[in-house]
């Protein structure tokens, strides 16, 4: 007799109640992959979950949960596990920038970018390590092309973000002895609310979130035999020119 369940594959995007976040679950709820969103307070994580569900109902979550904090990404992890039955991709995405001269930034502004954009992503990666070698399953982070490229005001935004794609480089060649693709993408200039930003009209020339989320997309469809580990993208023409 024939097993004719359906797998319905399922994913946990880190900061995914707005920007980036939110558009690649947007992207993977129309796949058909069920998301889970993580926001610092229930409501937001809710508000954002209501209006995915929107797209194919009940295949959105919202979770409360602060990247900083091990356990609150364990416990994540554990709820879609319980919930769903498995974790297949884990989107790294929380993050947050501090752009301030080296002579103005505060001890705090250092440590809130390097605990969220680095030291959070290494708890992502430790929290979900059992339940994506259950599913051999990919673990993406996003990063930055400021992780490659250095700039005026960036000393703590850099460290976080060059530190973040020599983590995952790393991680790839430690976890795909486990059977789990790693991959960082590295974007330019986005349309979202990075750096107290309100997109508009005027950011249509950046990459969109969604395109991001296509990237995602892209990457989880990859044959098994193939890995992009680092992605770099831009905006076709900058400044809108």
């Amino acid at each position: 007799m024939s097993d004719n369940t359906t797998i319905i594959r399922t994913a946990l995007v880190t900061g995914g109640s707005k920007g980036i976040g939110y558009g690649v679950a947007e992207v993977l709820i129309k796949e058909g992959i069920r998301v889970a969103i993580t926001s610092r307070t229930q409501e937001a994580a809710d508000e954002a979950a209501k209006e995915l569900n929107k797209i194919k109902d009940g295949y959105a979550l919202g979770l409360v949960s602060d990247v900083r904090d091990f356990g609150s990404q364990q416990k994540a992890v554990d709820t879609i596990v319980e919930k769903w039955g498995r974790l297949d991709y884990l989107i790294a995405n929380a993050g947050v920038g501090h752009l301030v001269q080296f002579q103005d930034i505060s001890l705090e502004q250092w440590h809130e970018t390097i605990d969220i954009n680095l030291t959070g992503v290494f708890y992502s990666a430790k929290a979900s390590l059992e339940a994506l070698k259950a599913s051999k399953g990919y673990f993406i982070t996003i990063a930055s092309l400021a992780g490659t490229n250095f700039f005026d005001k960036g000393t703590a935004y850099n460290a976080s973000k060059f530190g973040l794609v020599g983590f995952t480089q790393a991680l790839m060649l430690d976890l795909r002895q486990e059977g789990i693709k790693v991959s960082t993408i590295m974007p330019g200039s986005v349309a979202t609310y990075f750096n107290n930003h309100t997109p508009s009209e005027k950011d249509a020339w950046k990459i969109q979130p969604e395109d991001i989320g296509q990237i995602v997309s892209d990457l989880i469809k990859m044959p098994a035999r193939t890995l992009p580990s680092k992605v770099e993208v831009r905006p076709s023409m900058p400044g809108g020119k």
